[in-house]
């Protein structure tokens, strides 16, 4: 299989966005946080998403010269308006404001309407966590899961993520969506005639399944239940209410050329920590990561993505033949955006 650096990655990744009509800035924004993914080992938010974005903005589902534009309410709260392009250029412009407003008010939040994927929600939130703040990030996404005691799908698996900066190692980061698994692990089991695991997805009447094709008709099963169908409602209201973005069972899908942007939101809260806790929020971070350390058995959040960071910074990214061959098929398409 090839084996890419990032920055070549990068640059093929882009390439394939600019061929399919989206402008340098925004390619090179969304390149840059589609292989970080990659990088990471999150692969399902990586290079294989490539080629549904070019098509998306080739059908003109996504704006791909989409400019996002900022303003600031009050001392600690933006509006970013994504403008229907991607949802990277907007994530940038609050990861590159909201640090020195957190400094200034003690916390900021940023409020992101009209937007798109957010792909991994921990890279966001790790960057703000690099200069210094508490993060907390989400978004919701297209419809995949029901309401705690109905049987439609309604919200989306509504990623959420924490990072907190550390003195003498990366940030912590937590990183994860709030279905039991990703929609495309279903999709795979489908495709390979696999049976699912008991407790993966409920069928069209609600009950739970394990026939793919059952699970694609009905809905995802929120990890933890009842509670992670309460925590995904949350999330559903910070980004589709409070941001004023499409709720899940309004917003289009990510995955398809079809139908109109999808018009989900984001929310971005971060903290200045050190004069909230008096002070002490870096000495108490490093008591709290010795106890994790001192447990058998027990990995600090994070710690397989660094791992898998560190590789791929190395020894470059290993790309599957299929997959390369789409994006250098992409990427040299005649008709790159003007």
């Amino acid at each position: 299989m090839p084996r890419l650096s990032i920055a070549e990655c990068e640059q093929l990744a882009q390439r394939a966005l600019e061929a399919s009509g989206a402008a340098s800035g925004p390619s090179s924004s969304t390149a840059k946080a589609l292989v970080a993914a990659e990088a990471d080992g999150q692969t399902g938010h990586g290079l294989g998403r490539v080629a549904s974005y070019a098509a998306q903005v080739s059908a003109g589902k996504v704006d791909g010269h989409a400019q996002p534009s900022l303003r600031r309410l009050r001392a600690g709260a933006l509006r970013i308006d994504a403008a229907g392009g991607f949802a990277y250029p907007a994530l940038d412009l609050a990861v590159n404001a909201l640090p020195a407003m957190s400094r200034e008010c003690g916390v900021a939040v940023a409020a992101i309407f009209r937007s798109h994927h957010i792909g991994a929600a921990g890279y966001t939130a790790e960057r703000l966590a690099q200069q210094g703040c508490v993060a907390f990030v989400c978004s919701n996404t297209p419809r995949a899961m029901a309401f705690a005691g109905g049987v439609q799908p309604m919200m989306g698996t509504n990623p959420i993520a924490f990072a907190v900066p550390l003195s003498d190692r990366a940030p912590l980061v937590i990183d994860m969506a709030l279905s039991q698994v990703a929609r495309s692990r279903i999709v795979a089991a489908q495709r390979a005639g696999e049976a699912l695991p008991i407790g993966w997805a409920l069928d069209s009447a609600g009950n739970p399944t394990t026939d793919a094709a059952a699970a694609l008709a009905g809905s995802l099963a929120p990890a933890g239940g009842v509670k992670g169908a309460a925590l995904a409602l949350i999330v559903e209201i910070l980004c589709g209410a409070v941001a004023n973005g499409h709720f899940g069972w309004e917003a289009s899908s990510f995955l398809d050329d079809k139908g109109p942007p999808p018009g989900v939101g984001q929310l971005l809260l971060v903290m200045d920590a050190e004069p909230l806790s008096a002070g002490s929020f870096a000495a108490r971070m490093a008591q709290l990561i010795a106890a994790l350390n001192s447990q058998t058995g027990v990995r600090i959040p994070g710690d397989r993505r660094l791992t898998s960071r560190t590789r791929a910074a190395s020894a470059g990214i290993e790309i599957n033949e299929t997959l390369y061959a789409t994006l250098t098929e992409l990427a040299e398409r005649p008709g790159a955006s003007q």
